[in-house]
């Protein structure tokens, strides 16, 4: 049998001949593990991500083909596309694409409602029929005679109080849209006749066709310094307006005066026939 040696102490390896092994450094087994460990975490990682950039049908992901869309779980810092893009509603402006989305299912549009048979005529059409256009009818009370209107009285206009129907009805003018101004208004009686201004006295008329029967026939309404009151200006004589006169209704110049403007001040009011 072999004999047995004891292993001289490794405390004092001058005594025994001994000397200790200087080859290896110490820790080297330790530092080879932590680097077979590394290295394995390194392949674990880039196998993973190979299979994350793996489609699920085996195929490999292709780039973006627009510049701001993003892969998942990156912060994307692309700048907005200038104009906004088309889609199912075909918006072309920035204000349009940023409308919130539709709930509605774009693809299964809604049929448009059927109109009801009330609105629909005897013809089945689905337009409703006009109603005619209200006729404007107006009587003209003074604001210092209250309780006098302008009357057609003689072919002439004259500022009297209202007595009887017949008073009212000849007190009762039909508003229109100006003869040669339509800004602007003329006024006829119940008979068809306009009133228009002629050698500056206002009177009922029946129009000739002529240009001038239209100018003097046409009036402005301009404000009065009395509240809700109306002054009415001549087309064809501009700082002229209408005002009594001895009862008289006329056209004069203006002038800055009480009296003027008292005069020529007039309160439209619904028609008293």
């Amino acid at each position: 049998m072999p004999e047995n040696k004891s292993r001289p102490s490794q405390d004092q390896p001058w005594e025994h001949g001994w000397a200790p092994d200087t080859s290896r450094a110490p820790g080297t087994r330790r530092l080879w593990l932590a680097g077979g460990m590394a290295v394995a975490t390194i392949v674990a990682c880039a196998t993973a991500i190979v299979v994350m950039e793996r489609a699920p049908d085996g195929q490999t992901r292709s780039a973006p083909a627009d510049e701001n869309t993003t892969v998942p779980g990156l912060i994307s810092f692309a700048t907005p596309s200038e104009t906004p893009p088309k889609g199912k509603s075909d918006l072309s402006t920035a204000e349009a694409a940023t409308r919130a989305p539709r709930h509605q299912d774009a693809g299964t549009p809604k049929p448009a409602p059927k109109p009801s048979k009330s609105s629909l005529g005897e013809g089945g059409s689905s337009a409703a029929p006009k109603p005619p256009a209200a006729t404007t009818w107006r009587s003209f009370r003074s604001v210092n005679y209250p309780d006098r209107y302008w009357h057609v009285s003689g072919g002439y206009v004259a500022l009297d109080p209202v007595r009887g129907s017949e008073s009212r009805e000849d007190s009762t003018f039909k508003q229109v849209k100006g003869l040669a101004d339509g800004s602007c208004y003329s006024f006829a009686t119940h008979d068809g006749a306009y009133l228009r201004h002629r050698s500056f006295v206002l009177r009922a008329e029946r129009h000739d066709g002529s240009a001038q029967f239209e100018q003097d026939a046409t009036f402005c309404t301009r404000d009065s310094s009395h509240s809700g009151a109306t002054m009415l200006e001549s087309v064809n004589y501009p700082g002229y307006f209408l005002r009594h006169k001895n009862f008289v209704v006329r056209l004069e110049r203006f002038e800055y005066s009480s009296l003027y403007l008292a005069d020529s001040s007039f309160r439209m009011v619904g028609g008293l026939a």
